[in-house]
């Protein structure tokens, strides 16, 4: 087998490795979502603050309104 064919097939190994263990991330995610909605409640109303605060201040200081919708965004990777 040429050194051509290896990296190829390795290659599609890995992709789907890589496909299983994220799959398997976001079942893990779903679950815990599942076993405990009040942190995901917590965690929406926490983006919608942080959604209405940059709305009030985007006309006055939008580098700010930007920050805060950033933040919310970022809630639900911690």
């Amino acid at each position: 087998m040429s050194i051509l064919q290896r990296s190829f097939g390795s290659s599609a190994a890995d992709a789907r490795s890589r496909a299983l263990r994220t799959l398997a991330a976001e079942a893990s995610a779903l679950v815990k979502a599942l076993l405990n909605p009040g942190k995901l409640i917590e965690e929406v109303e926490q983006m919608r603050a942080l959604h209405l605060a940059a709305n009030r201040v985007e006309a006055s200081n939008a580098a700010r309104a930007a920050w805060l919708r950033s933040r919310a965004a970022r809630i639900g990777l911690r």
